[in-house]
Order: structure tokens, then sequence, then C-alpha cells
């Protein structure tokens, strides 16, 4: 199935520092194994052979066999990086491929080399001398492990915490309006998805029956959401061992070293034997890439959507009444907002002058709006929210907090465990 990817207007290449932060999301796919297999297993076996030599001695035989689990984890690591690799690949052929010179790149790619894509797509690269950055080795790293949530069976633990509320208040949306309008298809329900990540979400509510846009700032998700989206070949491709990398608070080697297949269905297969509408699921599923804030907030998206569908999403605005601008623009009047999630302020209060690039944080420039770029934040109770929200044109329909409990990427069989107690509810625009 090809979803039409990454629309809008908004070309990163044409942009010098955009394109450099493009070439370091790829690049921190491609790193990801030669950097997982260092900091991972060839660090830890420095500080092994430091101990004194008795204890790592003993540590090394039945029952311990600390070596044996290094081992393990440097298979591990290749497993992932798989996935990483194949992002890597997608992200090329989505973004850079079509703009080199194919003679060029002839001219730098040895022959042996001639038939394997992913040595060609790395070779260009070593050619633009590119060199990621820690904040996106990091990020491709926790995009890695967030396919354990979003595409494996595993995650449909915490997946039908955060994602079923939502798909019941559309499909209510849905049944409320077929009363007056009979003819009324699903596909008549134009969702906008803010944050969609790796679409698991925006893949839900097209199996759905509705028309859906997902909307993606961040170049990792994006590339490992077409990855899965549009170019994996069946369900089950990939196998993962999300866990692995984390030392801490396991109650057994077999804990930290679970793996999961990903993904737990095949989408093209899926959504083409979808029925839920008359429109083909083809039809009614896109991605778009760029700042939320920027992109609906303006005139373009004016009175558009019937429904925006926000999971685990508000909270990563510097400032929110941004986004609720955007929303009030982009949603027809009367059109609904359902909303669930935490009030985990992702950005820290920074110097109104702070230069972005100082911590770790890279600054899109979509034109004169800097969208979330723009300097300033706040951070507010949930009741504070609900407050603007009213203020700023919506009504609230109905609100749940503490209903249900859910983790985010978490071990279920883990010492340590982060639970959210996220809000829902459901507005509608006056």
């Amino acid at each position: 199935m090809e979803t039409r990817e990454w629309e809008g207007d908004f070309d990163p290449l044409s942009d010098p520092d955009e394109k450099r932060h493009l070439l370091s999301v790829l690049d921190s796919f491609r790193s990801y194994r030669r950097l997982a297999h260092f900091n991972g297993t060839h660090v830890r076996r420095q500080a092994f052979y430091s101990l004194p030599q008795d204890h790592w001695m003993m540590l090394s035989k039945p029952p311990f066999s600390l070596l044996d689990s290094l081992n393990k984890l440097d298979d591990l690591i290749d497993s992932n990086a798989e996935l990483a690799e194949a992002i890597f690949m997608a992200g090329f052929k989505g973004f850079i491929a079509p703009t080199i010179d194919s003679d060029w790149v002839a001219s730098i790619v040895p022959e042996k080399y001639a038939r394997d894509e992913y040595q060609i797509y790395s070779i260009v690269m070593d050619h633009l001398n590119v060199q990621t950055t820690q904040n996106d080795m990091d990020k491709a790293r926790s995009c890695i492990n967030q396919f354990y949530r979003d595409w494996s069976a595993e995650g449909n633990v915490e997946r039908e915490k955060c994602f079923d509320p939502v798909l019941r208040a559309l499909s209510a949306e849905y049944a409320s309006r077929l009363k007056y309008t009979p003819e009324l298809d699903r596909s008549d329900l134009k969702v906008l998805v803010p944050g969609a990540g790796l679409g698991r979400s925006v893949f839900n509510i097209c199996q759905a029956g509705f028309s859906v846009e997902g909307n993606e700032i961040s170049y990792h998700e994006l590339m490992a959401s077409s990855l899965i989206l549009n170019h994996t070949q069946k369900a089950g491709q990939f196998s993962i061992a999300p866990f692995a990398l984390s030392c801490s608070n396991h109650l057994s080697r077999a804990d930290q070293f679970q793996t999961f297949a990903v993904p737990d269905i095949h989408p093209g297969t899926a959504l083409a034997t979808e029925q839920g509408s008359k429109v083909p699921a083809h039809e009614r599923m896109s991605m778009s890439t760029g700042d939320f804030c920027v992109l609906y907030s303006s005139p373009d998206y004016k009175d558009t959507f019937d429904a925006v569908a926000a999971v685990f999403f508000i909270d990563t605005a510097p400032n929110v009444i941004r986004y609720i601008e955007a929303v009030r623009n982009c949603l027809k009047p009367g059109g609904l907002w359902a909303n669930l999630g935490p009030l985990l302020w992702h950005q820290a209060p920074r110097e109104p002058n702070n230069d972005a690039e100082s911590d770790g944080k890279y600054k899109h420039t979509h034109g004169h709006d800097a969208g979330i770029g723009d300097p300033g934040s706040v951070e507010l109770t949930n009741d504070e929210v609900l407050a603007l929200v009213q203020h700023l044109g919506f009504e609230i329909e109905k609100q749940e907090s503490g209903a249900q409990e859910t983790g985010y990427i978490s071990n279920p069989r883990s010492m340590l465990q982060n639970t959210y107690r996220p809000v829902f509810w459901v507005a509608r625009k006056k």
C-alpha cells in the first residue's frame, strides 16, 4: 500500500540547517548498529574485565555467565539494527535519492556494491560528510523501542487504553451524524491526527473507515512510519528487543532479552480488505510533515476537518495556546476534538533568546512563523488547559480523569514501573 507520503509545501532540502538536521537523523539510524555495540557491549566488557580477575572469572561461569549474556546482547543489537537500517533506507529513498545525480553516485560506488542498496546509500552519506548528533542518536534508539508500543501485539495493552477511547468518540460522532444524514459514509468524516508518531493511530482510524491525515514534525517518526505503513512486506518482518539495552531493574536475563515481532499486522493487507467505507483505504490516509502550529493555523486549512484526534500530544507544546488556536482553525464549526494524555510538559522554561541548538533541541524554520520554535513556554494544570480550551471557542462535552492507568513503552516485568493516569476529554468547536 502506498499512502501519500509527507504532504505539504515545505522542502527541507531547500534550507541548509534543515538539510543538515535531516541528514543527521538519517545517519542516526545508519549508526545505530555501530554505536549500540560500542555503548551496549564494548564499554560493558571493558568494565567487566576491569573487575578483579577472580571476580570476573567467577561471573563468567554458570550460573552467571555474564560474557554469554553480553554475546546475546550483541545478537539482539543486530536484530534491532536491521529495523534501524531499514528505516534509514526508507528515509533516504523518500528524501535524498530523488535529489542526487545518478551519474555521480555511479562514480563513487565500487562495482562490488552496485546492487547493494544499503551500501550505496551509506557511501553517499560518507561522501556528504554527514555526522549525527548525540540528540539524534538518542532519538533513533527511542524510536526503535517505540515500535514495541505501537506495532507489536504485546504493545496493545498500552494502545487499547490510549487509542480506543478516541476511536469510540469518533464512532459515536459518526453514529450521531448518521441519524440526520442517512447517506453519510464514514469516509466523509475527515480526521486529523497531530503528533502521529509511528502512524498506528492513523492506521487504526483509517481501518475504522474514516478519512485521516496524520501530522508529524519529527523526521525520526516520519521515516519510521513510512517504513511500516508503506514498505513492510509482511507481519512480523522484524524482531526487536526494546528492553535489552537497559540493564537495570530486571528480575532475570530472560526479562531483559525479551523479543517482539513487528509489525503485529501488515498494514497494506489489512487496509486492502477493510470494508468500513465505500472509499478505498489508500485514498483515505495521508501524512503531512511540518510544524503543527504553522501548517494548521494557515488559511489553507481553515474549517477542513470534522474531528481532531490527539493522543499524548498537547503536552509537547511550549505554548499550548498555539495548539488550541491551530485546532480551532482547522476544525469545521461543530467539529469534534478528542484528546487523551498526561501533561508531561516537554519544554523546560528557557531564555527568550536561547539558541535552540545549545540545549539539544533542533529549531525548525518553516517560514516567518517559528511555530513551536517561538520563544517562551508555560506549564499548566489540567484545569487550566480545559479553561483555555473553553475560553478559546470550545465546549467541553466529556471529561474523564484517573479512569485508567497506562505505561509508555514500559516493560511489565520490570522492577520499576512508571504509570500515567491520562485525562480523556471531548470538546466541540462552537
